[in-house]
């Protein structure tokens, strides 16, 4: 069944009451680190070391991320009324690299929520923005306040890592454990530029013409 753009917007709404902030969240995650488990109604081991990775991922890309400086720009002078609602779990690698970029340069952006909300929790609105027929996160979520409704969206990874992984898929058809550990060298070497370039380009297209 097509999910209409009214309903699209009804579900967003519906999820915010039960979404957190990313301080919360990434408390959240500290905390199913410590206790060695996940979030998500799954508990197995291999989640709960990717949750642990991923808690020591996030804190050092808090303290290390460096926002370019046109980027910078275009958000803090930004005059769009937004929430961004990211769907998410704390044991996806991908959420792990470009979470504490969303949250700096909402961060900057006086106008702009960021809201998280966990995938598990959250199924009917996780299924109206499938990758590709798949449940894939992190998937950002741009819902203009001014003109009530969703005008973007974006994920579950960024455009440089999209093509890496549509290009192995490609030869390979499925990914393999070396390709995911590619994966995240390259995450490690681009220093969340990309994700950045991407997120500028995703305000400007969620509003032609205002920033």
């Amino acid at each position: 069944m097509e999910i209409s753009e009214k309903t699209t917007e009804a579900l967003v709404q519906l999820a915010l009451p039960s979404a957190i902030s990313y301080t919360d969240y990434r408390n959240l995650v500290s905390e199913h680190a410590a206790n060695e488990t996940t979030t998500g109604p799954i508990q197995t081991e291999a989640l709960s070391e990717y949750t642990q990775l991923n808690n020591a991922r996030m804190r050092r890309l808090d303290k290390t991320l460096r926002i370019p400086e046109t980027v910078a720009t275009q958000f803090s002078s930004t005059t769009k009324k937004q929430q961004w609602i990211v769907i998410t779990e704390s044991w996806c690698g991908d959420a792990a690299q470009s979470l504490p970029a969303i949250a700096k340069v909402v961060a900057l952006a006086k106008n702009i929520e960021l809201f998280i909300v966990l995938r598990d929790e959250h199924p009917t609105l996780m299924d109206a923005f499938l990758t590709n027929g798949s449940r894939s996160i992190p998937k950002l979520i741009v819902y203009d306040k001014e003109q009530e409704k969703v005008v973007a969206d974006w994920g579950p990874r960024p455009s440089n890592a999209t093509k890496m992984v549509e290009d192995f898929k490609m030869k390979h058809q499925v990914l393999t454990p070396e390709f995911k550990k590619e994966l995240q060298v390259w995450y490690t070497k681009d220093k969340g530029q990309n994700i950045f370039e991407d997120l500028a380009s995703l305000l400007s297209q969620s509003w032609p013409g205002k920033l």
